[in-house]
C-alpha cells in the first residue's frame, strides 16, 4: 500500500506554516513519505495508512494511553518512541497538528542532545 499523498501535502502545509520554520527534507522510509526536521525524523506518512510519529520514550505510555495512538511495528515488534495514528484520529487540522507539534518537538530535542 502507497502512502496517502493527500495526508502528506496537509503534513507539507503544516509543516511549513511553523513559527520557526525549521529546515524540513522529504524521504521515502518505513514504505511512507518521512519528514525530518534538521536531519531528525519527525512523523511519516506511513505506508500502512495513517501517521507515524516519533515521541519522546518518556511521553509514550501517557500518549498511547490517550486512545488515539498505537505502537508502530516493524515485522510484528513494536518500536518504542514511535507511534501510529489511524487517519480516523486526522481528520481535522488541530487533530494533525497536535501528532505534528510532538513529533517535531521530539525530533528538536534529539538534534539539541546531539550537538
Amino acid at each position: 500500500m502507497a502512502y496517502d499523498a493527500h495526508l502528506a501535502a496537509r503534513i507539507r502545509e503544516q509543516l511549513a506554516d511553523l513559527a520557526d520554520n525549521p529546515e524540513v527534507h522529504e524521504q521515502t522510509m518505513f514504505g511512507g513519505l518521512a519528514f525530518l526536521i534538521a536531519g531528525r525524523l519527525a512523523v511519516a506518512a506511513s505506508g500502512q495508512g495513517g501517521l507515524l510519529v516519533r515521541v519522546d520514550p518518556a511521553n509514550y505510555d501517557r500518549l498511547l494511553a490517550s486512545g488515539t495512538a498505537s505502537p508502530m511495528q516493524m515485522k510484528g515488534r513494536p518500536i518504542r518512541g514511535w507511534l501510529h495514528i489511524d487517519r480516523d484520529h486526522l481528520r481535522t487540522k488541530r487533530q494533525l497538528a497536535k501528532w505534528i507539534r510532538i513529533g517535531t518537538a521530539t525530533a528538536a530535542s534529539r538534534s539539541r542532545h546531539a550537538s
